[in-house]
């Protein structure tokens, strides 16, 4: 039995058609998974909870949906329950936090949780990125740039901070076009 192009072609279109298929479907599960937690932790309600790992896992979802004022809340909560919590755990916690507040735009309170969490583990390179990204947000470059360096002397393949020390490297060396009255423009 011989295949024809168009055959093929069928085929290959199905083979491909149920790959995504299946992607969609797991897609689907996941988000699903997340709802029906957001759901069961809303209804148990935010005063109800009392163990900083249910907090965490609570305001996680909230950062997924997006729900950045609510997940502060929660975050704060959880900073108030970690206390026997490794602390590794308060570290996450305290990050997740700053990420909260600043995707909010506060970087001024990102950054107070972002040490926190440095605070709490040295080597935490996430915090530290997280750190430098919110000083490059309030136009602190050389901050920025010193914390990225700190995250390549833990994790000397980070990506993300080789690409932004190297962004803010060109940034530090740029210089403004002081040619411009050779090219018959007079102040």
């Amino acid at each position: 039995m011989e295949i024809s192009s168009f055959q093929s072609y069928l085929i290959i279109l199905f083979v491909v058609l149920v790959i995504i298929s299946i992607f969609v479907f797991k897609q689907f599960l996941k988000t699903r998974k997340d709802e029906l937690n957001l759901v069961k932790f809303e209804q148990q309600g935010l005063d109800s909870l009392t163990q900083a790992s249910e907090l965490y896992e609570f305001g996680s979802i909230q950062i997924k949906k997006r729900l950045y004022s609510e997940a502060s809340k929660t975050f704060s909560k959880a900073v108030e329950y970690y206390g026997n919590e490794p602390e590794e755990a308060k570290a996450i916690i305290e990050n997740a936090l700053g990420f909260s507040y600043a995707a909010q735009n506060e970087f001024k309170k990102a950054i107070k949780h972002y040490n926190s969490a440095i605070k709490s583990f040295p080597k935490y390179t996430v915090a530290l990125n997280n750190l430098a990204s919110a000083q490059q947000r309030l136009l602190e470059y050389d901050l920025a740039y010193a914390t990225y360096k700190k995250v390549l002397v833990i994790d000397p393949s980070n990506k993300t901070a080789i690409k932004k020390s190297k962004e803010l490297e060109k940034r530090n060396d740029y210089a403004p076009y002081k040619g411009i009255n050779d090219k018959g423009f007079d102040k």
